[in-house]
């Protein structure tokens, strides 16, 4: 079945936006500034800006020490608002006895045991004063059982919460006590604890997941909003930043991880040997009956019935088997092999599907080059002819819908099959919203087609008449199939996995002008300034949800669980995608 699957890369195209010659003459109101984007590429540079400015922000609500904040963030993963509403809810001293953050600091030694030896209570050995260590939480221990005991939690992979050595003692111990000693010793081990706190930003963070892309970037992702959304790296690669598999939208991560696995694995393999082939009673081979007779022989020398599958001699006829009577076929048998060819063909209708477009956008993606030479064809011809960017617009609003309504196909493999709602609903609910789901599929099948077939016309070889009536096709139609697909995606989540009881299917919201690309994320080291630049980026996203001119539709998108919806579908009247590949070559 390797053969029915499509590789990441052959399936990869960036949906990018672009205002450069955009012709919209129909529109007179004012350009208004898009809103910020609220995904955030972190580098390795930015890594430590970025963690400190959560660490800034607890700091100052809490009068905290960085260490104590950060024991705090990593307690809760990093969610600021989650501590926040434990601290409201449940005050300061619970907040901190959960995470492990002393209340009181005693971390300042007696001066009297410095001129003095202390013995301590792990090794039982008397050391000098100078050589114990205090910990917040007010023990004290020698500086080697400290050492001894940081290194094998830090070898444990315990970094990021190494808890104080005293019994029944749940403080986590000072960061830069933990730095101070490892390092005398073991200075790699040191480095490798410090990237551990640092790295857990990341790791222990979920809105915040490295690039999956390979080999790897080096690159994370943040999100501000919402985890279940499809989002593009600085490196070009678009991924679904919830499972880090391809973007895989309007299907769900569970739906698609089980449509990957049903494609690669050999299910359907197992399914036509139990359609096409019966088990010998010997050596429990499958054999493939070849002639009409019901006596069969496998390469064993085991002769058998096929018809209830029981071992018998060779002698026969063709009505009859020597001393075999057929009385113990079972009815379960047959319905079971009914089932089995049943699945099997209605697999292969989706399956072939989506192979289909799958096989459409690998071909169209090759219409890039060949668009452009028909764009500059056509401005050679007449330069003061009017801008020709509706072609590539066209293009990229159809790898956009193209995309959708092929990932349309494992999405309803599942959605009215029983593998995943089986009890979910009733045969006449499923019946209707299939029928519902698929009115709505094949609209969109449809005007993508069209779509394609005028992106495809000889442009640069067809009269300016014709070209001018093509135009208004490409445009109209890219209006048609981006509210065909906003419509999908909107039954989708409202009626299809917005009703559902027991499960919970959440995908990732559609965008009209694709998938959002991240942003470098830009700290502010002063707070005021921040909150300033906060306020004007506020203000820029009040204005910018107004209708706008521009022709761009969806700026925020929706997602599945009846996410309120802002956008007007109507507004749409070009598709701003633009891939990397032309932004670069631009």
């Amino acid at each position: 079945m390797d053969g029915y699957t499509s590789s990441e890369e052959e399936n990869c195209y960036s949906d990018r936006d672009s205002f450069d010659g955009l012709d919209n003459e129909e529109s007179d109101s004012q350009w208004v500034p898009p809103k910020p984007s609220s995904i955030k590429v972190i580098t390795k540079e930015s890594l430590l800006a970025a963690q400190k400015e959560d660490l800034r922000q607890v700091m100052e609500l809490l009068s905290l020490r960085e260490h104590h904040a950060r024991t705090l963030l990593i307690y809760y993963r990093w969610d600021a608002e989650k501590l926040f509403a434990v601290l409201v809810e449940k005050g300061k001293s619970a907040l901190f006895a959960q995470a492990g953050v002393p209340l009181v600091e005693n971390h300042e030694l007696d001066t009297s045991m410095n001129s003095s030896t202390v013995m301590c209570i792990i090794c039982i050995e008397d050391v000098s004063g100078r050589e114990v260590t205090k910990m917040d939480c007010g023990h004290c221990f020698c500086n080697n059982c400290w050492t001894e005991h940081f290194i094998v939690k830090i070898n444990e992979g315990q970094s990021k919460r190494i808890r104080c050595m005293a019994h029944k003692c749940s403080a986590i111990c000072d960061e830069a006590v933990i730095r101070n000693l490892v390092s005398k010793r073991h200075p790699d081990l040191a480095e490798k604890f410090e990237r551990f706190l640092l790295e857990s930003y990341i790791e222990d963070n979920k809105m915040v997941k490295w690039c999956p892309s390979i080999p790897h970037c080096g690159n994370a992702i943040r999100v501000e909003d919402d985890e279940f959304c499809e989002v593009e790296c600085k490196c070009g690669l678009q991924f679904c930043f919830s499972c880090l598999s391809e973007a895989h939208s309007p299907c769900s991560c569970r739906m698609w991880e089980l449509w990957l696995k049903k494609c690669r694995d050999e299910s359907e393999t197992v399914n036509w040997i139990t359609v096409h082939t019966k088990p010998c009673p010997k050596c429990h081979k499958p054999v493939e009956k070849n002639g009409g007779c019901n006596l069969v022989s496998c390469i064993c020398g085991q002769s058998f019935c096929w018809l209830c599958g029981a071992a018998t001699g060779r002698d026969h006829t063709w009505s009859n088997i020597s001393g075999h009577s057929c009385g113990r076929f079972k009815e379960d048998m047959e319905k079971n092999s009914e089932r089995a060819k049943r699945e099997l063909y209605r697999y292969m209708h989706y399956h072939n599907m989506y192979k289909a477009h799958t096989d459409s956008f690998k071909q169209e993606s090759t219409l890039r080059e060949t668009i452009r030479e028909k764009v500059e064809n056509l401005e050679k011809r007449d330069p003061s002819a009017r801008d020709f960017t509706w072609v590539t617009n066209g293009l990229y609003r159809l790898f956009r819908s193209r995309r959708s309504l092929s990932y349309s196909y494992p999405f309803a493999y599942y959605m009215f099959g029983e593998e995943l709602f089986k009890g979910e609903m009733t045969e006449k609910e499923r019946e209707i919203k299939q029928n519902l789901f698929e009115d709505q599929q094949q609209q969109l099948e449809a005007n993508v087609e069209k779509l394609s077939k005028c992106i495809e016309e000889p442009l640069d070889q067809l009269p300016d008449d014709r070209v001018m009536n093509i135009r208004m096709q490409v445009i109209n139609l890219c209006v048609i199939t981006d509210n065909l697909c906003q419509k999908m995606y909107e039954c989708i989540e409202n009626d299809l996995l917005g009703s559902l009881l027991f499960g919970i299917h959440n995908i990732a919201p559609y965008h009209s002008k694709g998938i959002e690309k991240a942003t470098e994320l830009t700290i502010c080291h002063n707070s005021k300034a921040c909150n300033a630049k906060k306020a004007d980026d506020n203000g820029c996203t009040l204005e910018s949800q107004g209708p706008s001119g521009s022709g761009s539709s969806d700026q925020s998108g929706y997602s599945s669980r009846k996410r309120p919806r802002k956008e007007n579908f109507g507004a749409a009247f070009f598709d701003l995608n633009l891939p990397a590949e032309v932004l670069e070559g631009n």
